[in-house]
């Protein structure tokens, strides 16, 4: 928190843009005074925490450990930016990356990896999510994968228990955004129904993020509205207090974003192997990769503009219905960048290739550069095929979220 002060106030006093924008009447103390920064801790893997956290954003006061700002409620939320998560990686495959390195080239296989190994599975401890008592529906509750839990599950509850503060009451107001953070690499052969939480066969981190896929995409779906209108219905939240905060019907929005290829430590390498990490980073994105924006600070590009851009920009782009990726030009320049997902393509329109080629989109930004080397067009049947597994990812979370909120005493069953 006192990084991201020190921070605000280096921007506030330094940046031209601000000084230009405000005029020759520009104060940095004003852009300061804007900004607050609070805390609020949360366990994603630890259901009964987040219910806590949501009954204390709703109903109680956020805190300032560092003293600097009174306790404060949250009349509402504009933005919730769901970017925390676990790798559930062990290392690298070495003879594999060998061989797709010989295969497909430096870009294409550090852009789409097949080397990493997945560790083990790890459950979650059933009995301790329960806080050491018995489920209240009388039936023990469906076991809970660690990293499932982390990257998605988590945000889902979350996302469901502060619907008081992310819907509106009428449409007239900008509807609250849900930024969902999925993965460049998050493809059709990623997800197993049989194996959905990714505790037999499948790769627990790249298997989350194709659901994170699914479930934004196809969140507002006609084909996907009956398996998804539980998880909107804000007055079934298990929340106390002010009962009209749970009756306002218009429900936030989904949006999708990704980091593109970034050096981070959620990959477990020594010293010595992240320094060439890093330096593989740069010389794929000297190669012409638009995706390995390499830094940690402009791979959260996609995520703040779908944060902060106005309104009517994301809805002139029909922005929640593509997945928005940070890129970086050869030069380090960072923007969000339209991504092409496996079953959609890029805004869930049919496409051949000519029309691909076409796009007007400039340099780095165009949909051609960066595509995975055996991407084809988007067909009518892998859509509808898409849109089948959304709403079966859609099915599958609702069951795990009301038996969970059953054993833990938070609704009828």
């Amino acid at each position: 928190m006192l990084a991201l002060r020190k921070h605000l106030d280096k921007i506030a006093h330094t940046s031209e843009r601000l000084r230009a924008r405000a005029g020759a009447n520009y104060d940095p103390q004003t852009v300061i005074a804007r900004v607050h920064v609070l805390s609020i801790q949360v366990d994603l893997c630890d259901l009964r925490s987040i219910h806590a956290v949501a009954e204390q954003l709703i109903n109680g006061k956020v805190t300032d450990p560092t003293g600097v700002i009174p306790d404060v409620s949250i009349p509402r939320l504009d933005a919730a930016l769901f970017n925390a998560g676990l790798g559930g990686w062990e290392g690298l495959d070495w003879l594999e990356f060998g061989r797709q390195f010989l295969r497909v080239g430096l870009v294409q296989s550090t852009t789409f990896p097949s080397f990493k190994k997945a560790l083990p599975a790890a459950v979650l401890d059933t009995q301790n999510l329960l806080g050491g008592e018995e489920p209240k529906s009388g039936s023990p509750p469906p076991k809970l994968a660690e990293v499932f839990c982390a990257n998605i599950f988590g945000h889902y509850v979350l996302a469901h228990e502060l619907l008081p503060l992310l819907s509106r009451s009428n449409a007239s107001e900008a509807p609250g955004r849900v930024v969902w953070t999925s993965s460049i690499d998050a493809g059709y052969d990623h997800l197993d129904f049989d194996d959905f939480q990714a505790t037999k066969y499948m790769a627990p981190y790249e298997s989350s993020k194709r659901i994170t896929d699914l479930l934004s995409l196809t969140a507002d779906l006609p084909s996907v509205q009956g398996a998804s209108a539980s998880f909107f219905n804000s007055s079934s939240s298990s929340t106390t207090g002010d009962n009209s905060k749970n009756s306002k019907p218009v429900r936030p929005r989904f949006y999708l974003s990704h980091p593109g290829i970034v050096c981070t430590p959620m990959f477990p390498l020594n010293w010595f192997l992240f320094f060439w990490y890093r330096v593989v980073m740069y010389l794929a994105r000297f190669c012409g990769s638009p995706w390995h924006t390499a830094e940690v600070y402009p791979g959260a590009c996609a995520t703040a503009w779908l944060a902060l851009a106005e309104q009517s920009t994301l809805d002139a782009l029909d922005a929640h219905h593509v997945k928005w990726g940070s890129s970086a030009s050869r030069t380090g320049f960072v923007a969000p960048k339209k991504t092409e997902v496996d079953g959609w393509g890029w805004e869930g329109r049919i496409e051949d290739e000519e029309t691909i080629k076409r796009d007007d989109a400039p340099g780095h930004l165009h949909k051609t550069k960066g595509r995975k080397w055996d991407a084809k067009p988007l067909t009518e049947a892998k859509k509808k095929q898409f849109e089948a597994d959304g709403k079966r990812c859609w099915t599958e979370l609702e069951r795990l979220r009301m038996a969970w909120e059953a054993a833990l005493g938070r609704k009828k069953t």
